[in-house]
């Protein structure tokens, strides 16, 4: 017998087929596109990329499988995500994606402005930043009333497939809390503090491993799972990575590589900081503190695409790899800010630009590349020591992702932040943390290290190059945002 589980990423969907002893029997991925049709906005297909993938990745996972042996799927995907579908549940747009899209700045602005930025710290738990859905929610409505109008419910990427799956819109309050001002994070409950949209606009409110419904024959002739499966609330990517490595006890944090570095840490209580994003964590009574970036695996795929297009695809990475690994830390003198489209936790600056700095005739491929890599692993370092300043030092670190298999990534991250990182025997990530959801909600008793243990420790190595070029890292941001926001002002 097995659980599924798939999860819909920011340029892939990955999916898999897992028995109740945690063993993996059939893997499966589909990629696709992030759109963007102009500077600062980031969206997907509703229906190809995320319905489409879906449905192709459970059809490859159930090849040769009886479909009545799955006992239970869970999905995640990007988020918080903005998609507004009419009273059937088509999409009205292309979903808007989480804080890579900073369309909403000056509505961001205003609600500030409007409702007073302590009182949403206090009542939603979370400051306003592109990552926010609701002055998403407040953009929609105010740029396009057309579509306003025939908007039935506001969903995220998660709600979106739970309802073509079950009929039933349902959303867990970790994604939830994202959604401020719609969220009080006291009560646990919508509500309506920018006077933006009624609850009946929102959807059903619930634990990430509750039952949400059970597939409908309409969803089971297109997937091919079998009629009546129980399906769960789901939740973000990053949670159920989170969850796949066993990320589960105060102090915890889970760093993941993928197309941002998103970050989660497990808490005691609720971490009010303006500069971190709160969330009720899975399950009742648990907390957690997430932090990331706006471009990571995102920066390093514009390095492939715009410096090694005469390598074979297929092999790029590990070229530049390699070249990177040849450049010693500190990328010879090199800094890059890695703000390519704003930046997330902790500077919330959606005007934010990357830049490289130091460059002479000497530097090469590699030492840009690991300039790169270092560039965002400073940008992390940032966010650890935010952490730590808002008093929730982390106790053990769990690096999960794709970017794990990125060598001189995942060792710059620990040398620059000091922190050693633990890598499970299984990275494929979101889609394994589903698969132990789902076994969770049917009460399959199993514990998450029993599934995946570690593997491997990656140890910080003390570079006093690191320890010169950081503040100069800071200090680089500081001196150049006033330029680079009236760099965009003159485009």
């Amino acid at each position: 017998m097995y659980t599924l589980g798939v999860d819909i990423g920011t340029f892939e969907s990955k999916g898999v087929l897992v028995d109740f002893a945690g063993r993996i029997v059939a893997q499966a991925a589909r990629g696709h596109e992030m759109i963007v049709p102009r500077a600062g906005w980031a969206e997907h297909r509703a229906e190809e990329d995320w319905w489409g993938d879906f449905v192709f990745i459970t059809k490859a996972l159930l090849t040769g499988v009886d479909a009545r042996l799955v006992k239970a799927v869970a999905c995640s995907a990007i988020g918080p995500c903005m998609l507004p579908v009419d009273a059937a549940g088509a999409p009205l747009m292309n979903g808007v994606l989480y804080g890579v899209d900073t369309r909403a700045s000056a509505e961001i602005a205003l609600l500030n402005s409007q409702l007073g930025e302590d009182v949403i710290l206090d009542r939603c738990g979370n400051a306003l930043t592109s990552q926010s859905v609701g002055p998403k929610v407040m953009w929609l409505k105010g740029t396009h009333p057309d579509i306003w109008e025939k908007t039935a419910k506001i969903v995220t990427s998660t709600t979106f497939l739970t309802h073509r799956l079950t009929g039933r819109y349902v959303i867990d309050h970790y994604t939830a809390a994202n959604f401020s001002p719609l969220y009080d994070i006291e009560a646990q409950d919508w509500c309506d503090l920018g006077g933006i949209c009624g609850r009946e606009m929102l959807p059903e409110l619930l634990w990430s491993t509750e039952i949400a419904g059970h597939l409908t024959a309409e969803a089971a002739a297109v997937t091919g799972l079998a009629e009546g499966t129980p399906v769960t609330c789901g939740t973000i990517d990053a949670a159920a990575e989170a969850v796949s490595v066993g990320a589960v006890s105060p102090g915890d944090m889970m760093m993941m590589y993928g197309s941002t570095i998103f970050i989660i840490q497990i808490t005691d209580r609720r971490l009010s900081d303006a500069r971190l994003w709160h969330a009720p964590w899975l399950y009742p009574g648990s907390h957690a503190a997430m932090a990331g970036l706006a471009t990571s695996g995102t920066l390093t795929h514009w390095f492939r695409d715009q410096f090694a297009r005469e390598l074979p695809r297929d092999s790029a990475f590990a070229t530049l790899t390699e070249e990177a690994m040849a450049s010693p830390p500190g990328a010879r003198g090199l800094l890059c800010l890695p703000y390519f489209s704003g930046e997330r936790t902790p500077i919330h600056n959606p005007l934010a630009r990357g830049a490289f700095f130091g460059l002479d005739l000497t530097h090469g491929r590699g030492d840009l590349y690991r300039a790169v890599l270092e560039g965002i692993a400073s940008a992390t370092r940032h966010i650890t020591d935010t952490y730590s300043q808002a008093g929730a030092v982390p106790v053990r670190v769990l690096a999960v992702g794709g970017g794990t298999k990125n060598r001189p990534w995942l060792q710059a991250t620990s040398d620059l932040t000091g922190l050693d990182q633990v890598v499970a025997r299984v990275t494929v990530g979101a889609s394994f943390g589903n698969a132990y959801l789902a076994a969770k909600a049917i009460g399959v008793v199993a514990e998450i290290g029993d599934w995946n243990p570690a593997e491997e420790v990656v140890r910080a190595v003390d570079h006093p190059v690191y320890a010169r070029q950081y503040p100069l890292f800071r200090r680089l941001y500081e001196q150049t945002k006033d330029i680079a926001a009236e760099v965009q002002d003159a485009v």
